[in-house]
């Protein structure tokens, strides 16, 4: 039931007897739960009167009440900002209606406060720290609600799934939300102490500075994101932008636990509450406000499909590939293993001899060339890709198979016959060699050489 600005003084006049009341107005507040106004007495004192409309409504002021109770006086006294305190309270229609003391300023709307000057909006960023500053012990005396943010995440899902049973919530949405809601890594944040319910209507501004904040009934230890859900509603990055920066400024965290996902949650949060508005819709029976809600998440999935939206962390976040290297084979790399040369350690010379050998084997392949060849014509047949080899002559064949091999591992150079003799000396021939039941008299690479000088 709607109450009017005359019928809550006369509830004021009631919770606080010889209080006499000159003066009375509207004052902005939730049109949905609260009938709120200011009424002012002979003494010009200024007083607020604020009535439940229902008595999910009268739960909430209820908790209002065991919130500021818990701000003591050395609490209250800290804070860069004025907290109300409740004066009188009386009961109609078993709902009971507060009246509080008046605070300095006055609520502005969205459009003007993003046209506020610097010092103001540096002031909401200092108001919304000092809140997530606050102790825990406000929120434990009072009994209050704590989520973690696993936790936060496991009830808004759960949400979802009531909203997609309905059908009254367009599919893009609940996909779009979904999404978000499998980002882990937007699952991240510290919970702390959140007002639930800010925005411009709680804060009070007193000539271009941000003296108060009131409606201090959703009170909870969460996700902090759920204080700027309001700022997702404003078009102006830039005042956005510098209440966000304010706000890090004077939460005074180091840089690796600044919340980076801090807009993303609250523009999600902002289009989920509509949702949430259904639902609450949907308990009451209220055909009116359902048909509201539907129509507001209507044009939201259009705006939506239209702009994009706010960046609510549809997309599915998977770790960037690392890019492997190029011309190295699997078997290769997992056989090479990089060494960084000690700065200590002396430079080895394998290279250098490396150098000297290779260009002796240079010179002695140009001038066996031609004996090379001659070796060739020794060999009966070479045998093709699809013929058999003769096996009456495999001793012959093995030195073919051998230099072929050993052409793919050395870029193509030719082989050049030495023997080991029995002082271990390597000796070359000029000449061809008949091949022997000895495998040390075998046709060898260059490369095997290297490898048996380097053993001895």
């Amino acid at each position: 039931m709607k109450r009017t600005a005359m019928e809550l003084a006369a509830l004021a006049s009631a919770a606080m007897p010889g209080l006499d009341i000159v003066q009375a107005a509207a004052s902005p507040d939730d049109p949905r739960a609260f009938d709120s106004a200011i009424v002012t007495d002979t003494d010009n004192n200024h007083w607020r009167v604020r009535a439940p409309r229902h008595s999910q409504a009268a739960f909430r002021l209820e908790t209002e009440i065991q919130v500021l109770s818990g701000f003591t006086p050395a609490i209250r006294a800290h804070l860069p900002f004025r907290v109300p305190s409740v004066a009188g309270a009386v009961q109609i229609d078993g709902l009971r209606t507060f009246i509080y003391h008046q605070m300095p300023g006055a609520p502005i709307d969205l459009a003007t406060i993003t046209q506020a000057e610097t010092q103001t909006i540096d002031d909401i960023g200092r108001i919304i720290a000092a809140i997530h500053k606050l102790p825990s012990a406000v929120v434990e005396t009072a009994d209050l609600p704590a989520y973690g943010a696993e936790q936060s995440r496991a009830r808004m899902l759960s949400e979802l799934d009531q909203m997609a049973l309905t059908g009254k919530v367009p599919a893009d949405l609940l996909r779009r939300w979904e999404n978000a809601f499998e980002e882990r890594q937007m699952w991240t944040f510290v919970p702390r102490v959140v007002h639930g319910d800010f925005d411009e209507t709680s804060l009070l501004i007193d000539r271009n500075r941000a003296v108060g904040v009131t409606a201090w009934t959703d009170l909870h230890i969460g996700d902090p994101a759920r204080d700027f859900m309001w700022l997702a509603s404003t078009g102006s990055i830039e005042f956005r932008d510098a209440v966000i920066s304010s706000y890090h400024r004077h939460m005074k965290l180091p840089a690796d636990q600044v919340d980076l996902h801090l807009m993303r949650r609250a523009a999600l949060a902002a289009e989920f509450s509509l949702g949430k508005y259904l639902m609450s819709a949907i308990h009451a029976s209220d055909d009116a406000v359902i048909a509201e809600a539907q129509s507001m998440l209507k044009d939201l999935a259009a705006d939506i499909d239209h702009t994009g939206g706010h960046d609510v962390g549809q997309q599915f976040w998977e770790p960037v590939a690392t890019a492997e290297p190029v011309g190295i084979s699997d078997e290769d790399a997992s056989d090479t293993e990089p060494a960084a040369p000690s700065e200590s350690a002396p430079v080895e010379t394998v290279e250098e001899e490396d150098h000297d050998d290779t260009d002796d084997v240079q010179t002695d392949t140009d001038v066996e060339s031609t004996e090379a060849q001659g070796t060739a014509s020794d060999v009966d047949q070479v045998p093709g890709d699809n013929e058999e080899p003769d096996t009456d002559d495999d001793e012959q064949t093995e030195p073919i198979e051998d230099s072929q091999t050993a052409d793919r591992q050395d870029g193509g150079a030719e082989l050049v016959v030495h023997s080991l003799t029995d002082a271990g000396e390597i000796v070359r021939h000029d000449a061809p060699q008949p091949t022997a039941e000895d495998d040390d008299t075998q046709p060898i690479s260059w490369k095997v050489v290297q490898e048996n000088l380097r053993k001895d």
